[in-house]
Parts: C-alpha cells; structure tokens; sequence
C-alpha cells in the first residue's frame, strides 16, 4: 500500500451529524486522498493522503460545501479544540442572554396580554424581529450556505421552522389571523441555550488530550559549562544534560546519568506509587522527580515523547469511528431531506383536513424542529471521546474506536506470564547444598556471571548480595538450551539442565534430582550445578508475582471471562505459578513462535481471545487475537502489534481497558438508544398536531445535552 500522510483540519459551521459526513464524501473523492474522517464534536477533519498532497485544494472543497476548514498541527488539535468550544459556549452565552430577555415579554404578552390589540400586537412584532435576525441570524446564514451546496442539515431545520412560524405571522398581522411570533422567538431562545450546553459539554469531553499536554514541561535547565541555563523546552535537543531539581518535571524523555530520586509516573502509567530511578536508567517527560537533583541526558524531544505518542494515539483513536456508527451515519445522511418530506407532508395534511393554515404551521414547525439529528450525531464519537480520554487518564491507550466494539464479546484473557503476570525479573530464590554455601556461590555465581541469560543474572546477583566477590571464567561456553560451562580458579564447573551432566557424564545426585523437583513444585525454576565430575547443589531462581495479579484473575473470573496462560517454563513450574493466580487453563513448554497457534486453537474452540504480553515474540500473538493488549513497557514492535496499549506493567490494567471498553459501549448503545427512540417517537406526535414547536425546541436541545451528559460519566470510571 502506498504511504500516506495525516492532514488534520479544524473545521468551521458543522452544525450536526449530516454536515459531517457531507465533508468526509467530498474530502474522500479529492485526489490524492486515501481516506477522510470528519469529527462533528472535535470539529476536526483528519485526511490519509499521499505525500505532497495539496491541503489548500482540501480546504477550497470544503469551502464550496459551505464551510471552513483550516489546516492545524496534530499536536495543536487538541487545546485548539477545547480553546474553540470555550469561545463557542461564551458566544452562544451572549445571545441566549440578550434572546432571552426579549422572548420573556413576547411570551408573556402572547400567552396572557389581549393579543386582539394591535398595538401589542406590534409590540410583539418588534421584540421578536432581533431573536430571529440577529440572535438567530446564525442559523438562517448556515442553512444559505447549505442551500448554495443543494445540502442541508440542522440550521436548515431550524431555520425553515422559525422563519415559517415568523413569516406566517407577518401574513396574518395584516390579515387579523392569530400571530406566532412567540413560536419563533422561543423556539431560537431555547436552541441557542441547548447550543452553549452542548458547546460546554463537549468542550469537557475533548478535554482530555489537553490536560495531557499541558502535563508537559514548558522550560528546561541544561547544563552548560557548568554552568545551569534556562531555554524554552522547544530549545531542547538529543544529547543535552538537564537538570531536574526535586518537585520538578523532567523536561522530556532522557536518560540519568548523575543522582538517584523516587519519580512520579502517574501520568504515564496510571500507578500512584513513585519508582526509584537512577544512573542508567530511563526517564520520561512530564513526570515529576520527587526528591534529589538528577542530570539528565535528553534522548527524546517534541513529537517523539512518549507524553507526544500518548496524545497522539489517543487523538487517533478519538478520529476513528466505530462500526456501529456507521448505521447512524447512514441515516444522518438522509435524515434532513426525509425530515423536510415529513414537514410538507404533515402540512399539506392538516391544511387539507382542517383548512387551518395556523394548525397546519404548528404541526409543520414542531416537524422540523423536533428531528434535529443533533443527539444521533453526537451519540457514538463523544463516549469515545470520553472513553479514550480516561484511560489515558489511567494508563490504557485504545488504538481506535472499532476496539470498545470487539471488546464486549472477550470471553477469555491469554495472558504470557513473563512480565505480565510476573515482574519479568528473576532472583534466586533457592540454594541447596551439602558443600560451603559461599564456596558454591563462588565458583556457580563466577560462572553464570559470564552468561547473559537472565537465569545467569539472578545467581550472579544473588551471589553478590550475599557478599560474595566473582572471579574470573576461564573457557567459558553457553550450550544453547542446556547450561553453562568453564573454569574458575582452574576447577571446571557446569550448571544447567540434567541433561548437560549426563552429556558430560557427571553424576546428579538422586537428592539433588528431588531436591530439584520440589522446588520446581514450588513455582521456582530448578537446576544442578557441580564441578569436578559431578552435581553438588540445585539453585533455584524465581520470577516473582505482580502485587495485583490475583486480584485480577479473581476479578475477570467474576466478570464471566475465563484466565488462560501461555509460558515457555516447564509444566510444573507453570502450574505452581497458574494454582497460585487461580489460573485453570494453561499451555506451558510453549515455543516463542507457536503463541499465535495457542491464541488460533483457542478461537477455533469459539472463544473471543484477548492476548496480553510484551515481548517481541509476543506480537503474532497480539495480532491473531481478537484484541491484543500489549503492555507498555515492552518491546516497540509489541505495542505497534497491540489493539490496545497498557502503559504499565500491572496486569490489573488489561481488566480497566476490558472494563472501560465495555462501559463505552454500553454508553454507545445507551446513547444511540435514546437518540434513534427520541426521533421515531417524537416525529410522529409532531405530524399529528400534538406538540407545541415551543416544547419540541426544548425537547431538542435537552435530547444533545443529555447524550453528550450520558457520555461524561464515563469519566468518573475507575473511581469507585
């Protein structure tokens, strides 16, 4: 496939659901362009074109539509989003305000003063003339620009309703009919008032992104000659040293080279609890260092952050639609045309009936106004909005909206055992033997401090916290999937598997052979070590267990979904750990290459599989399940293979990305529900003269207002 690039505009006048999807069909057909996706609550457009691709052409074919598209900077999307919704609600604020303090006396004089009067009938005239052109006027210009496109959307709606029920009563003024001057101007007062709701919510539910953001560091302290110089983070390259003094945020991702000091990952991880960091180790901009100065080396700046990726997976996934929106696309595509059909219908009807020209515009005006698609538009991408947003929040990025669909049918959870359900970092554990236990840890510890297996890492660790000093290896040789061998202060010596003593003919002790197997009961991974001609101890290392892993399997248990476990240890070892979790199902001796078979067999039994792991044998794995979850601190090509990506190590993570997942969409559902139920149920009643226009505008604006609402809770997931 040929590359593409992402172009992201910020678009103006999107009044609804169908306004959107008119954009994406004419943004798709331009050359050049592999596909568009156009946002109605984040009033962005994001367009995969070819390199080089003309953005001013895009924004010249949107602007025939009748709209304004201006080209942004990805990472400027997101403030610029809450920034807009902010000015939007202020806007829509105003005119409420000022509409409403001339539609109060136009309704109270309409409803209760002796409308026979022709000068209260003036009076009325002229206080509703500025609610419809002035306060108004919004909706009026938007519908023209439509109209110019042969298109229309919500504003046509509102527009054609309130200029009926205006014009007719200019008719019937000079004709001694009764006026509905009051229609119109409550009608607009009311909108205008669900406007600045729904500016306000939705500038709640994008808001996300930007909190993220503005996390980030705005200077830095780079060392210079000795000397410590501030300059702006975007003056900050690869290779400079930083200073980070306590209570500071590390300017961007680096590296310590000089002190040690507990940092605050929380906004990265979604763990409360600060990690010990220092010489050597990795660091991440935006997170805070608690306590002592470190310098820190910079590796990282700008976009390629891991705060930068953050925000922009989760503004991808906030671009994407879910395949259930496409159902409300379609309809949304022809639900204002349908709507108009419906208006005329239902007055041609009632004039024809009744010969009542005023019931007749009732009927017709409580049509148009009363289906406004607005909550259908809304409905599916502001819970994603919502949704994506709190978990990064928490420490889960979803890589798109299709996600929190598949999720609601996993019914079991794959995870790899290392570094998921274990902290991926082996210790010794266990030494048996009948010689000097620091002789032992001498001569084995020497030897397996050569090695560069993590099995070999353990004991020369452990050895060394026992205070005992490694010597030289003389001779060394690793036997690929058997031990060690070579020489220390002349004596040879072997660890590893049974069978490289019986290949070497050295003895192993059938006390060290149970010795061994009781460990390996145990959960702790067991082998002989000796030297001069045969085994005369078992060390065992063990990879310990993650706080939250029990919990966790407990937890999806009782969710209905069934814990399986995939691990290359033995099948006795991998039971111990999988009794100890509560895991029943599990495939031990499991080679690296043959996880994507154990995820397929699985599916072939019917079962939707989610896969957790976060090596890069992992990620066939990943891609073959029906959602891979990868775990953030692994292996890059493991979270590019990853549907979703788990910014820590925590297993209980993978049950809040299935957890929240699932929330969204309900929410969805929810929403979708309610939108589809408000517009078939209240279409109807409208045609048949049995809503008042006034009530419907309300209707209205509550209906978006409440979609949006029902999303934001969705951020107090996790809270308890």
């Amino acid at each position: 496939m040929a590359a593409t690039e992402t172009i992201t505009f910020d678009v103006e006048g999107m009044t609804c659901a169908s306004c959107a999807l008119r954009i994406e069909r004419v943004l798709s057909r331009q050359e050049g362009v592999a596909g568009a996706v156009v946002s109605f609550p984040a009033q962005e457009a994001r367009v995969e074109a070819a390199p080089g691709t003309d953005a001013a052409a895009l924004e010249a074919a949107v602007a025939r539509l009748g709209y304004k598209a201006t080209r942004a900077r990805p990472e400027q999307a997101a403030p610029a989003t809450v920034e807009r919704y902010g000015a939007e609600a202020r806007y829509q604020w105003r005119n409420f305000i000022a509409a409403a303090a001339l539609t109060l006396p136009v309704f109270a004089l309409s409803m209760f003063g002796d409308m026979h009067s022709r000068t209260l009938q003036a009076v009325v005239w002229a206080l509703a003339t500025p609610v419809q052109f002035v306060f108004g006027w919004q909706f009026h210009r938007n519908a023209a620009r439509r109209l110019r496109s042969l298109g229309a959307g919500m504003d046509t709606l509102v527009s054609l309703g309130t200029l009926a029920a205006y014009g007719y009563s200019v008719w019937a003024f000079f004709h001694h009919e009764h006026l509905y001057f009051e229609t119109a101007a409550v009608i607009i007062t009311f909108i205008l008032l669900g406007r600045f709701f729904e500016a306000r919510a939705k500038g709640r539910a994008s808001g996300a992104v930007a909190r993220l953001l503005e996390l980030g560091a705005k200077e830095a302290r780079l060392l210079r000659d000795g000397a410590e110089v501030g300059v702006p983070i975007a003056a900050v390259h690869p290779g400079d040293l930083m200073v980070v003094r306590p209570g500071e945020r590390i300017p961007t991702d680096g590296r310590v080279v000089e002190g040690s000091s507990a940092v605050d990952e929380s906004m990265l991880t979604g763990e409360s609890a600060p990690v010990e960091r220092g010489p050597g180790d990795a660091v991440f901009g935006a997170t805070v260092n608690q306590h002592g100065r470190l310098v820190v080396e910079a590796t990282r700046v700008g976009a390629e952050t891991a705060l930068a990726q953050i925000v922009r997976l989760v503004e991808e996934a906030q671009a994407t639609k879910a395949p259930i929106q496409r159902l409300a696309d379609r309809l949304a595509g022809v639900f204002v045309p349908a709507v108009l059909a419906v208006a005329a219908l239902a007055f041609g009807l009632w004039l024809g009936i009744g010969g009542e020209a005023g019931k007749a515009l009732q009927a017709a005006v409580a049509v148009l106004v009363i289906a406004c698609p607005c909550a259908l538009g809304l409905a599916t991408p502001t819970a994603i909005m919502v949704g994506s947003g709190r978990g990064a929040e928490l420490g889960v990025l979803f890589k798109g909206a299709e996600v929190f669909e598949r999720s609601r049918a996993v019914d079991t959870v794959v995870f790899d055992k290392t570094g998921t359900l274990t902290r991926g970092a082996m210790s010794l554990a266990s030494l048996v033997t009948d010689e000097d236990r620091r002789r032992t840890l001498y001569l084995v510890g020497s030897l397996e401090a050569a090695s560069e297996h993590p099995v070999g890492r353990a004991v020369a660790l452990g050895a060394e916290e026992e205070g005992v000093d490694l010597g030289p290896v003389e001779g060394f040789a690793a036997v690929p999937g058997l031990g060690v061998r070579g020489r220390v202060d002349g004596v040879e010596v072997l660890a590893g598997r049974p069978r490289l003593f019986e290949e070497a003919g050295w003895e192993v002790p059938a006390s060290l052979a149970a010795a061994a197997s009781a460990l390996e009961g145990e959960g702790h991974t067991a082998f002989p070590a000796g030297w001069e001609g045969r085994a005369r101890a078992v060390l065992a290392v063990a990879d310990g267990l993650r706080p939250s892993a029990a919990a966790t399997v407990a937890a999806l248990h009782s969710s209905g979904v069934e814990v399986a476990m995939l691990t290359g240890d033995n099948r006795r070892t991998a039971e111990a750990v999988a009794g100890a979790l509560g895991i029943g199902r599990v495939a031990a001796e499991v080679l690296p290459g043959d996880k994507a078979a154990e995820v397929a067999r699985l599916q072939g039994e019917g079962r939707v599989v989610a896969f957790v792991g976060d090596g890069i044998n992992d990620a066939p794995a990943l891609t073959r399940a029906d959602l891979g979850m990868a775990v953030g601190t692994g292996t890059d090509v493991a979270i590019e293979a990853g549907d979703v990506v788990l910014m820590s190590g925590d297993p209980a993570l993978a049950r809040t990305a299935l957890g929240l997942a699932r929330a969204t969409f309900s929410t969805i559902r929810q929403n979708l529900f309610w939108a589809f139920l408000y517009n078939t149920a209240a279409i109807p009643v409208a045609a048949a003269g049995l809503l008042d226009p006034m009530i419907a505008a309300a209707a209205m604006a509550l209906s978006s207002v409440s979609v949006v609402g029902n999303s934001l809770r969705l951020r107090r997931f996790g809270r308890g």
